[in-house]
């Protein structure tokens, strides 16, 4: 509920867990506290630095007139 343009903290919801079928209660709706944390153990240590690649434009694209004009 909103009180002062605020959420309240303390209002959790009832649902059924989608990765386990357990019955929880909380905030938010998604997977249980138990889900939660197999997923963090499960995937920890699997993140990845990814280079970007350097921007190229097309050859299609024709330069600004305005900005080679002298």
């Amino acid at each position: 509920m909103r009180e002062g343009g605020a959420v309240s903290e303390s209002a959790d919801i009832s649902y059924t867990c989608p990765r386990c079928s357990a019955e929880v209660a909380e905030a938010y709706y998604g997977p249980c506290r138990s889900c939660r944390q197999l997923l963090r153990d499960q995937y920890a240590g699997l993140e990845q630095d990814i280079e970007a690649e350097e921007y190229a434009p097309k050859m299609n694209v024709t330069p600004n007139a305005v900005a080679l004009k002298e």
